[in-house]
C-alpha cells in the first residue's frame, strides 16, 4: 500500500491511500496554515536500506508538519501528536527528515530567515543557522561530508528567496561553508539532490536541481577530486528547463 501525506490551509495534515484516493487519517492541532509536511524514512527489512519516498509499510512511522512558529510530529498508527518543536518565530516553510546516521533529526527552514536542526528523540533544537536575508522555502540533507577539527561532519543545504543556496556544517552554526547565487533574480523556491550518469571527468554523479519563481528549473553539476572533501568542490551550471515547480 502506498501512502501520501499533505498539509493544507484548513490547518490539517492528512494521510492518503494513493491507490484508492481516500483520506485515511486527519491530524489536527495546528492553529494556522500547514505549509510543509514530510514522512519519516522507512527501513526496508530485506536490505536494511532507507526509503523516504512516502511508502509506508509498518508501525512506528511518523509525519512532521510545519505551521506558524512550530513543528508537530504525529504518530501514523495512533494518529496522536508525539511532540512539538518550538523555536521559529514565523511560518515554517520547509521541513525534512534525516536518514541513515541522521535519521533522528529534522531540518527546517522558515520565514524568520533561519534554518534549524532538531533532535527527534529529545525534542530539542540542536543548531540554528543564520545568514539568509529572506524566507527559506527549501532545505535538504546533502550527500556531502566536510572535515573539521572533530572529524567528518555532514553538510546540509538551504534555498532562500534571497536568491542563494547555502551549505552548512551541521556541527557548526558560525558560517556557511559555501554559497551559490541563483542564476535568476527571483529567489529559490525548491531544491533537490539527484544522481545522474557521469558524463565528464571528475564528475561525482551528484547534481543539484533547483527551481525559481520565473518558470525555470536549473541543474548544477558537482565536480570534485575527492567526494568527502567539501573544499575541493566546484559548481557548474549545465542545464536549464522552462517549467514552473514549487516542490521537487
Amino acid at each position: 500500500m502506498i501512502y501520501l501525506c499533505s498539509g493544507s490551509d484548513d490547518k490539517t495534515t492528512r494521510l492518503w491511500d494513493v491507490e484508492t484516493s481516500k483520506s485515511l487519517h486527519v491530524f489536527n492541532g495546528h492553529e494556522n496554515y500547514v505549509w510543509c509536511v514530510d514522512i519519516s524514512p522507512l527501513q526496508n527489512n530485506n536490505n536494511d536500506k532507507m526509503n523516504n519516498i512516502g511508502v509506508i509499510g509498518g508501525n512506528g512511522y511518523t509525519i512532521c508538519s510545519g505551521s506558524y512558529c512550530n513543528i508537530r510530529i504525529w504518530d501514523i498508527e495512533t494518529t496522536k501528536q508525539s511532540n512539538i518543536f518550538k523555536g521559529h518565530t514565523n511560518y515554517v516553510r520547509s521541513i525534512k527528515y534525516g536518514s541513515n546516521e541522521l535519521m533522528n533529526t529534522i531540518l527546517s527552514g522558515s520565514s524568520d530567515r533561519s534554518v534549524r536542526l532538531w533532535d527527534i528523540r529529545s525534542g530539542k533544537q540542536i543548531q540554528v543557522f543564520s545568514g539568509h536575508s529572506n524566507w527559506v522555502p527549501a532545505v535538504e540533507y546533502s550527500p556531502f561530508v566536510t572535515k573539521n577539527m572533530i572529524g567528518n561532519s555532514n553538510v546540509i543545504c538551504s534555498g532562500s528567496f534571497d536568491n542563494t543556496i547555502r551549505f552548512w556544517d551541521i556541527r557548526s552554526n558560525k558560517n556557511e561553508l559555501y554559497v551559490i547565487k541563483g542564476d535568476d533574480d527571483d529567489g529559490i523556491n525548491c531544491l533537490k539532490f539527484i544522481s545522474l550518469k557521469k558524463k565528464v571527468k571528475n564528475d561525482c554523479g551528484v547534481h543539484l536541481c533547483y527551481g525559481s519563481d520565473i518558470n525555470k528549473i536549473h541543474l548544477k553539476l558537482f565536480m570534485l577530486k575527492f567526494v568527502l572533501l567539501f573544499d575541493l568542490l566546484f559548481f557548474f551550471l549545465i542545464k536549464k528547463k522552462n517549467n514552473s515547480f514549487m516542490n521537487l
